[in-house]
């Protein structure tokens, strides 16, 4: 369950975006500059996040992005699933993809016992809680 950079950078964004006044829609230039990040890259991420119903994006006059729910109504693990995949929680915190139950690790067991409560964690942190 190793994190990427595009969580990283995505998760960046996302939180600089929900620091502004609700509505505001700012371009991904704007974003990208203020959190030091690549824009090509957060645009890609930017673009799940649209998928997933957590930004959305305006075109023309009105260009750019803004949240599409409240800060408060966005849990991490939502932000997260939406960059790395609905099987995040399902993967090994140890190594990358190579653990699972029908092939376990060492400390699969372990992690098992763990993973609700981190599970729970990130359903219960929104991204308010990361903004304040």
């Amino acid at each position: 369950m190793k994190l990427s950079r595009e969580s990283e950078y995505g998760l960046e964004g996302l939180l600089f975006l929900a620091k502004q006044p609700p509505g505001t829609v700012m371009l991904l230039g704007d974003i990208a500059k203020a959190q030091g990040l690549p824009q090509s890259f957060l645009a890609k991420i930017f673009q799940k996040f649209v998928q997933h119903g957590l930004v959305r994006s305006f075109r023309g006059r009105r260009r750019g992005y803004a949240m599409a729910k409240p800060p408060t109504a966005i849990p991490l693990k939502e932000v997260l699933e939406a960059v790395e995949g609905p099987d995040l929680f399902d993967r090994c915190i140890f190594w990358n993809n190579r653990c699972a139950d029908t092939d376990p690790c060492r400390l699969h067991d372990r992690w098992k016992q763990i993973k609700p409560q981190l599970m729970r964690m990130m359903e219960r942190t929104t991204l308010e809680d990361l903004v304040s």
